[in-house]
């Protein structure tokens, strides 16, 4: 376990969802570059909600190596893949159909376990061990980058307010039967594996979120599960956000730079 203090969030305002879009997909090319020239991977993990869309920056996009990407999700709806709660679902059709990536690559819930959520989070948390265990020989997989949102009540991946899934220290990926948002069914990654990657970073648009940002961002204290994501050095958090969404905010944005 580092013994450095985590970083301070890095926010990047932009003046439109436009300039974010281009914004992420040049960050992230930027994280896949230094990834595969390190140890020949690429790493990463979504959530769902809106974020899909913020990266059609990368399709048609020469420069990503698709067959170097190893998709896993940062949360997951309990639903047949087919399902419109599916997360993988959502992914797939705004961003995966529409590039070259190899399907092996793409991390999703087995789908024969639907009824035993103890046996689909345990079998996801082996998905992981496979891609990590061996390879990093760390205590909790290292993402590259994992991409998050953030709702209007402040919760990230399916880890809700209050919920006592936020105080898990042990399981890389744990489930959740009464989500308050439906479906309540799901499974999540855990705060020890979300902040253990070099890379978190948080997409939120629109004057919708600004008063949630402005609570997440500027009251930390209060702990709200967004507000607890805060990677162990040397991993860094970054906030992609667009003026709206940043209007009530106290703490600076810095500029972007890659």
């Amino acid at each position: 376990m580092s013994h450095h203090p985590p970083n301070p969030p890095i926010i990047h305002s932009f003046s439109s969802p436009e300039v974010l879009t281009s914004s992420l997909a040049s960050f992230i090319l930027k994280a896949q570059k230094e990834a595969i020239d390190k140890k020949g991977r690429f790493t990463i993990a979504l959530s769902g909600g809106s974020l899909p869309k913020q990266l059609s920056g990368l399709i048609g996009n020469p420069a990503v190596k698709w067959d170097m990407w190893q998709v896993f999700y940062a949360d997951e709806r309990v639903v047949p893949l087919t399902d419109p709660d599916s997360n993988h679902l959502l992914c797939s059709t705004e961003l995966f159909n529409k590039v070259p990536i190899p399907k092996e690559n793409i991390h999703t819930i087995d789908t024969s376990l639907l009824s035993d959520l103890e046996e689909l989070s345990d079998a996801y948390e082996k998905e992981l061990i496979k891609e990590f265990a061996q390879k990093d020989a760390a205590r909790f997989p290292v993402f590259d980058v994992i991409l998050l949102g953030m709702g209007p009540d402040g919760h990230t991946a399916s880890l809700f307010p209050g919920h006592e899934l936020l105080a898990e220290e042990d399981r890389w990926v744990a489930y959740i039967e009464d989500s308050p948002k439906p479906p309540p069914n799901r499974i999540t990654l855990t705060y020890p594996v979300i902040n253990h990657a070099l890379r978190v970073v948080f997409v939120a648009v629109g004057a919708g979120k600004a008063e949630i940002l402005s609570e997440v961002l500027d009251s930390p204290e209060k702990g709200l599960p967004a507000s607890r994501v805060r990677p162990v050095h040397p991993g860094q958090l970054f906030w992609f956000v667009d003026e709206a969404a940043a209007a009530k905010l106290q703490v600076a944005s810095a500029e972007f730079k890659l």
